[in-house]
């Protein structure tokens, strides 16, 4: 297994002096640690390394790769999934996309298709890597997700598409679709450097936004956070959707589960019924209630149910593990209001 990256230049500084979201990384990293997951970095041939997550051996588990959206590195989004993916009989195997987290590349090229395949060949490359697995992406990495699906069907066994506007096209920036009108309005908002922009941001990922953000955490998230290879994602925006158009999307073959948050803001929920005319009878969406763009971190329960149970079995549409709980009964019973999310069968 190749040894863990040393830390990047850019977060030394700040590692000896006080910071609540230094502290707040340190501990997904050590969740993931707890969880029985460890660190590689993955040389490519091209000069890029590509920092992964792997964990245990044991072929009695399903490998899930799991891939991050643009919001953060791969810690973030996914710490409060590992213990129930692994109690689901999952193996989960978390990079860092390219220019995030410890993952870099010195190539010029920045489309999500090769993000894409950095990521199989980092797969391919780990001792012990499983032949064919299941993939999950949110968001940016749902687009990932969706060229890995397509340049390597003999691997990708299954999708799981989350809030992945993939069937976006440049157009519908102009044409009001979006809380932004140009590429470059987008880069500043997904990309903040100024407090009015996180918080802008915040506001348009989640349905419900925290209502107590004080200056100095937002402030201390964007250095921390926001100010590397910014250069390198802008460009990777760019590439994402400068000239992108449905027609060039094109179709694959494997199973794919798509969900969506009712009121996300960021991608809505029209690309998510856009996606699901594209790809026809080989996928499902289901669309969570009261949840935004920020669906792994407004209902990580919900989103980890519907993940585990598609993964485990995709002909069982929409199981609940409640419905055997003896509380969940009784408030069945006393005609308490659950929560429901829209699908072709309902929740209970």
């Amino acid at each position: 297994m190749p040894a863990p990256p040393p830390p990047t230049g850019g977060r030394r500084w700040w590692k000896h002096r006080l910071s609540p979201t230094l502290a707040r990384d340190r501990c997904y990293a050590r969740s993931f640690r707890s969880a029985g997951l460890r660190q590689a970095a993955v040389p490519l041939p091209d000069g890029a390394v590509v920092h992964f997550w792997v964990p245990r051996p044991d072929p009695a588990l399903h490998p899930v790769l799991l891939l991050h959206g643009f919001g953060a590195n791969a810690t973030w989004q996914w710490a409060p999934f590992l213990r129930p993916l692994l109690a689901a009989g999952l193996a989960p195997f978390v990079p860092d996309l390219v220019f995030f987290g410890d993952s870099a590349s010195p190539t010029a090229d920045r489309s999500p298709a090769y993000q894409a395949s950095s990521v199989a060949a980092a797969m391919a490359a780990l001792p012990g890597a499983p032949q064919r697995y299941t993939v999950v992406g949110v968001s940016y990495g749902g687009f990932v997700a969706y060229h890995l699906a397509h340049a390597f069907p003999a691997v990708v066994e299954r999708l799981v598409l989350v809030a992945a506007g993939v069937c976006l096209e440049e157009t519908d920036l102009a044409a009001g679709l979006f809380a932004v009108e140009d590429i470059k309005e987008a880069a500043s908002l997904l990309l903040p450097q100024r407090e009015e922009d996180l918080r802008r941001l915040v506001g348009l990922t989640f349905c419900k936004p925290p209502k107590f953000m004080p200056s100095c955490f937002i402030r201390d998230y964007i250095t921390v956070m926001c100010t590397e290879n910014v250069k390198e994602k802008t460009e990777l925006l760019y590439a994402l959707i400068s000239g992108r158009k449905l027609s060039d999307l094109p179709k694959i073959n494997q199973q794919t589960l798509i969900i969506w948050g009712e009121q996300d803001r960021v991608f809505p929920l029209e690309l998510g019924l856009r996606l699901q005319r594209h790809l026809g009878d080989t996928s499902e969406l289901i669309i969570v209630k009261n949840a935004g763009h920020a669906i792994n971190r407004e209902k990580p329960a919900e989103l980890c149910r519907l993940i585990t149970n598609y993964i485990i079995d995709p002909s069982v549409k929409y199981r609940d593990s409640r419905k055997g709980c003896w509380k969940f009964a009784l408030r069945r019973f006393a005609g308490a209001s659950l929560r429901k999310m829209d699908s072709s069968r309902p929740l209970i």
